[in-house]
């Protein structure tokens, strides 16, 4: 009985940290927390690619709603501008969402890893 509760708190322990790093990326970026917690549930958590991008957004929704109470408060928000990309935004979200449905999970990870490394590119070599 002691073993599964040291497992059980190991894995609390796990998730949390996972989530805890996530977040303060997010927070300290205004993104981050997809590109930490896609690889974080594959690798640690062994969830495969689809599950990992799906429950990805719903965890980074909650990130999303901090940030935006302390942007927002904070009056560095552009409400005008955070509302029009928005609505294109939910329609690209749609479309994406229906698309990895058809992708399998070895696709899936290689145009995320793309657009990492175009990320991490065009970061380090911007002004």
């Amino acid at each position: 009985m002691k073993k599964l509760e040291k497992l059980k708190k190991h894995k609390i322990l796990l998730y949390t940290s996972g989530g805890l790093i996530a977040g303060f990326l997010n927070g300290l970026f205004g993104s981050g927390g997809g590109t930490v917690i896609v690889p974080f549930l594959e690798e640690f958590l062994d969830r495969d690619e689809h599950t990992s991008h799906a429950t990805a957004i719903l965890i980074i929704l909650g990130f999303t709603i901090v940030s935006l109470i302390f942007y927002g408060f904070g009056h560095v928000l552009d409400w005008r501008l955070a509302l029009t990309v928005s609505a294109g935004g939910v329609v690209g979200g749609f479309l994406g969402a229906r698309l990895l449905k058809r992708l399998t999970g070895g696709m899936i990870r290689k145009i995320f890893g793309i657009f990492m490394l175009i990320a991490a590119v065009r970061m380090v070599f911007s002004k």
